[in-house]
């Protein structure tokens, strides 16, 4: 095997790096990844540079790539960054940094395996599945490849939590740490050292809903006229919704898309940083994973809201308006996302972080992961001990939150 760290993911070509990381989860995507390099919403600007982990086989020909010059095949890959900031990654260790000054000590630089400004839980070691080739119609033949297949699979999984952390050391980095992991690489991280963080996010489920009002059917009656009446204001100001897939977004519907994208991070004195260029080229190369909704009042638009579609999940991104009505966020940004999964048969709607407000519209809470390594022994069991009192104190939390379900049983 053969580790390599490169500086863009266009080292890469899309075919190799989609092989191991599949179209169902839309962020890890070639497409998505570079069209950030591409449009500098990652790099200096930002402070997010491009730190990626390659695992290639060297005893086999690379049958994808024929331009990689003798490369074997890529088997493994993690997206990672050298971060000189925390900004854009939603699990907050400014505390921690602000500790490490008033040692004397430099928190940043650090690495992150993460999504740009992306909360979204998902796979990050990218790993390729048993090629449909090596199957075969005898059965003990099959599952012992099966079984094979995992193991080696393992086996490059934990190369690449190695790597990553023999990346930090020898860079003298502060610290790893792995943004929204999905359970299974939670674990693993876990027995390689790492410490586990917890948070909290709301989540919607589908539960076989027919329809809306099936879906609000299984409301307690004060949360259910809650939201039609809601729903109703917004009806009442004549404002339309429209609900556009990535291949019928016009370049003037996506300017418009962008003034409004931005006018959250001005309000909140933030830095709206994917530019137009950026959106307008996944809108190219990955539109089926894109559903944009903009509300018009009288010709005029006057409020986006950004979706993300993977195989089984909406993911709400961006929001943003430049009118106030009432409701309208609500309806843009949570109402028709749910009415959207239901008639497209997707199982869950991430709405994106924090909120509690979501509760009673039906996103219930949904924990969260991040797991930490740090270089320095001292902070490194101070840091342990505040995860061990912080993961209870949210675990209360979180259950604190389930006894405010809007559903009449607990979904």
């Amino acid at each position: 095997m053969e580790i390599s760290i490169i500086g863009s993911l266009e080292e890469v070509s899309a075919d190799e790096w989609n092989r191991l990381a599949g179209v169902d989860y839309p962020f890890t995507r070639h497409e998505f990844l570079v069209a950030l390099e591409r449009h500098n919403c990652v790099g200096e600007k930002y402070g997010w540079y491009p730190q990626h982990i390659l695992v290639r086989d060297a005893s086999r020909k690379n049958t994808v790539n024929k331009k990689c010059n003798g490369q074997g095949q890529l088997v493994g890959a993690v997206p990672m960054y050298l971060k000189d900031n925390s900004y854009g990654e939603f699990v907050f260790d400014w505390a921690w940094a602000e500790a490490y000054s008033r040692s004397g000590l430099n928190y940043y630089p650090k690495l992150v395996v993460a999504i740009p400004y992306t909360p979204a839980t998902g796979p990050r070691l990218l790993v390729e599945n048993l090629p449909e080739n090596d199957r075969s119609d005898n059965s003990l033949h099959e599952n012992s490849l099966h079984k094979n297949s995992l193991l080696k699979k393992k086996e490059i999984e934990n190369l690449l939590i190695r790597a990553a952390i023999q990346h930090a050391q020898s860079t003298g980095v502060s610290s790893l740490h792995w943004l929204f992991p999905d359970d299974k690489t939670t674990r693993d991280l876990e027995s390689q050292g790492l410490m586990r963080r917890i948070d909290c996010q709301f989540q919607w489920t589908n539960n076989a809903y027919k329809s809306f009002d099936d879906f609000l059917s299984t409301f307690s009656s004060q949360k259910r006229k809650k939201i039609k009446r809601e729903r109703r204001r917004v009806s009442e100001t004549d404002v339309e919704i429209e609900v556009l897939k990535g291949i019928d977004i016009s370049d003037e519907q996506w300017e418009i898309f962008h003034y409004f994208y931005q006018i959250p991070f001005y309000l909140k004195s933030g830095t709206p940083t994917l530019s137009l260029g950026f959106f307008m080229e996944i809108g190219k190369t990955m539109p089926e994973n894109i559903v944009l909704m903009l509300a018009k009042h009288h010709d005029r638009y006057v409020a986006a809201a950004f979706n993300f579609c993977g195989k089984d999940t909406l993911y709400g991104r961006h929001w943003g308006s430049d009118k106030r009505f009432h409701s309208l966020h609500f309806e843009l940004c949570y109402y028709r996302g749910i009415d959207y999964c239901i008639k497209n048969g997707l199982q869950r709607f991430e709405p994106g972080a924090q909120g509690e407000h979501k509760i009673s519209r039906g996103f219930l809470p949904t924990t969260t992961y991040s797991a930490h390594w740090l270089s320095h022994p001292q902070f490194r069991s101070a840091i342990s001990d505040f995860l061990g009192h912080e993961t209870n104190a949210m675990e209360n939390y979180i259950e604190t939150l389930d006894a405010h379900s809007p559903y009449k049983t607990q979904t």
